[in-house]
This record gives structure tokens, sequence and C-alpha cells, in this order.
């Protein structure tokens, strides 16, 4: 009896041990699929007022740069214009932002040399959609508060591989950063995504021109191949000196 005892013992402790991490593996698996269903259905509730060019309506005409319909600084007579195709995700144009523009438009917009323009090439993500759609309805209201919006947006950029530019943060970020515009008629264009179609306008443009990411520049209509400083300076010096000769 006694070996028979033994042998059942040893014949449950064989078994034991598979049991048991089978358990702990349907808990953790459990657990996982818990977190996983949490995290979907938080960024399901982020994605619900978020833009989809798909969804965009409206024959879109690529008939050229459209300067009349961007925001803009300077001089309409200026000799030079200069486009900067931007994503407000985009942490190199948010760099470009803060290293370069305010010397930039001291020596080229403020002498009447340039004259500037702003036009979305919104690719990232979705929430690049949503606030290059808030600066167009901004800049419906006012060409001066839409510069406002793009330093102060730069300024709370969020991360690029996340979705931070829901409809719940401009909202609360315009109320409280942009002063002197009509709140509630952007909220409005805000929520039924009004300006949708010229953001995606925008995009269809810039690509027929060979934009493919951000920020680049345009010079007089020309392309330049990088996004340097020093390659925009040399283009507008150059286009400066042929128009003087």
């Amino acid at each position: 009896m006694k070996k028979s005892f033994n042998s059942k013992s040893n014949t449950n402790n064989k078994y034991a041990m598979p049991m048991l991490t089978a358990v702990l593996v349907v808990v953790i698996l459990v657990g996982v699929l818990v977190l996983f269903k949490d995290r979907i259905s938080g960024d399901t509730s982020a994605l619900d007022s978020l833009p989809n060019y798909t969804e965009v309506k409206g024959k879109i005409v690529v008939d050229g740069l459209k300067y009349e319909k961007q925001p803009h600084l300077g001089n309409a007579a200026a000799t030079v214009k200069v486009i900067e195709f931007a994503d407000f995700k985009c942490p190199s144009c948010k760099k470009w932002t803060e290293q370069y523009m305010d010397q930039f438009i001291k020596d080229y917009v403020d002498t009447g040399k340039v004259e500037f323009f702003f036009m979305n090439f919104a690719f990232l993500d979705r929430d690049s959609y949503l606030a290059a759609s808030a600066g167009e309805a901004i800049y419906k209201q006012s060409n001066e508060k839409f510069w406002e919006y793009v330093h102060e947006l730069y300024d709370n950029q969020g991360d690029e591989s996340k979705i931070w530019a829901t409809e719940k943060f401009i909202l609360k970020f315009v109320k409280n950063n942009i002063d002197g515009i009509d709140f509630d008629q952007f909220e409005t264009d805000l929520k039924n995504q009004t300006y949708m179609f010229d953001v995606k306008e925008d995009f269809k443009i810039a690509g027929s021109f060979g934009v493919n990411g951000t920020p680049q520049f345009m010079v007089n209509g020309v392309l330049l191949k990088d996004s340097s400083y020093e390659s925009l300076t040399a283009a507008i010096d150059a286009q400066l000196t042929a128009a003087s000769n």
C-alpha cells in the first residue's frame, strides 16, 4: 500500500506544475485582453471626432498654388513669394519656426523683399488634419490671429507618434491662448470641419508640385531640394539679384 500511495503522489506532482502554468497563462492572457480592450476603447473615443481625407467630399482642381487663399505675411508687391509647407504635428516645423522664423521675418519680410505664405501639408495623422482645419478656421476670421495660432500651437506641440491634437485639446487650447476671435464661430467650424476641404485641397496641390514632407519651401514657384535656412535664403537672394539686373 505504501508503494501504491507514493506512485499516486508522484503522478499528482507530475501534472500539478503544468496545470499551474496553464492557469497562470490564462490569467495573464485575460489581463492583457482587458488592458487591450481599454486601450482600444480609449483610442476609439479619441479618434471619433477626427477627420479623414476620404470622407472629405468635393472636386479638387489642381490649377496653381492659389496664393490668394493662403495665410500670408509681408507686402503683396514683394519680388519674391515664399511658401512654407508645414504640418502642425511635425517636430522639424516647430524647430524651424522657433529657430528661424523671427530672423527670417526681420530680414526678408519686414524689409519688403518677400511675401511669405503658409500652406498646409497635413500628412502625419488624422489629428494633423484637424489642427490644420482649426488653423484655417482662425485664418478665415483673422490672418493676424492665424500666425499667433502657429506660434502658440508649436509651443504646445505633443508627441509626433501620438494622437494629441484632438477636438477637445484644440478647443481648450484656442480658448486659453488665442484672444480676439469669435470663439463660438470657431467651435462651430471646428466641430463641423468646415474647412477640411481647404486642408485637403492644400495637400493635393502641394503633392502635385512634389512636396513629400515638412517643412519644405518654395521660392517663386520652385520647390527647394532641402529645407535648410541657408538654402532658403540663398534661393531668395538669387531671385532678388536676378530681379535687380
